[in-house]
């Protein structure tokens, strides 16, 4: 199984996807800075169309369907924000759409995915979720797998592409996990254009199916107990295990409460409002910084804001 994805191929993805995500800000962050003490450095993804990166991997896999797959209508899982992605561009792509999420989803999304014209159905957790996507597809769906297709992992890649191109000096590089597709496409881009950058993976507890498949030697099924739906992957796939394998320095793992912490935090002193999925990266900073030193220069990115207030301030720690 190949763990690279080249620069041509990210850079083709990117060109395909041009019209339909944004090329979001990366930013030098003062209030961020001056909170840990070194540089740091803001990949604002939570600016994308829909709220989230996963527009980026949706809509590259979509533009590569055919004509028969398309007809045939796309099956997506989701804990939120990939579910909501699926449903917009397949919607302005003329697509039908059906997108499977838990009923711990936010209800935004799935308030978002139908507004999209998407059919949503809901079941009680994550993994009968993942479950019920998989009899969709037996049943003739077209699959749009959150992060078990090279094709989608290669659209969030592109993440990585605009952060090495436009950051200044970074030596170290935090990215969220869920499923995996986030951090490998981005791993990819900066082994190939930033080689001497570490990659850290964010997991929160009780949802660190990456964590676990690494401690075992591959994917393994986890039960989740996270109220962060958007990471809440009850297993990673066998190609997003073998690049973070490959290609992540290490994955941590951060306190829930931490991660809602963070949130805050963000809010405070870098004056956006990101959802848990992203918060998870402050507490997981302070890890990392304890590890490097004084000298670190951090790039964060910051991955989704699609949470209401009352979804972090309900949240009592």
């Amino acid at each position: 199984m190949s763990t690279t994805i080249g620069v041509e191929e990210l850079e083709a993805a990117a060109a395909r996807i041009a019209g339909h995500v944004v090329r979001t800000p990366t930013l030098a962050s003062p209030g961020l800075s001056a909170l840990l003490g070194v540089p740091v450095t803001v990949k604002l993804e939570l600016l994308q169309r829909t709220g989230s990166f996963k527009v980026r991997g949706a809509a590259l896999k979509l533009l590569t369907l055919t004509d028969e797959q398309r007809a045939a209508g796309v099956v997506a899982v989701s804990g939120g924000n990939h579910g909501v992605a699926v449903a917009e561009m397949s919607a302005s792509l003329g697509v039908r759409a059906t997108v499977v999420m838990p009923r711990t989803a936010p209800a935004r999304s799935v308030e978002a995915a139908r507004a999209a014209g998407a059919d949503v159905r809901l079941t009680a957790t994550m993994a009968e979720a993942f479950a019920l996507m998989e009899r969709l597809e037996t049943d003739g769906l077209t699959l749009l797998h959150p992060f078990a297709d090279p094709v989608v992992i290669t659209g969030q890649g592109t993440v990585g592409l605009e952060l090495a191109a436009d950051a200044g000096e970074l030596t170290d590089v935090l990215v969220s996990i869920g499923g995996g597709g986030l951090i490998a496409g981005v791993a990819a881009a900066l082994r190939a254009l930033r080689p001497g950058v570490r990659v850290w993976g964010v997991e929160p507890s009780g949802a660190d199916a990456m964590s676990q498949a690494l401690a075992h030697g591959g994917p393994v099924q986890v039960s989740v107990d996270s109220r962060i739906s958007t990471l809440s992957a009850p297993t990673v796939s066998p190609l997003t295990y073998a690049m973070v394998r490959d290609l992540v320095d290490e994955v941590l793992v951060v306190p829930e409460a931490e991660a809602y912490a963070g949130v805050r935090e963000l809010a405070e002193h870098a004056k956006v409002w990101a959802e848990p999925a992203a918060g998870c990266l402050l507490p997981a900073a302070r890890r990392v910084l304890a590890k490097t030193g004084e000298r670190t220069r951090l790039g964060l990115v910051v991955c989704g804001g699609n949470a209401s207030v009352d979804d972090v301030t309900a949240y009592a720690g």
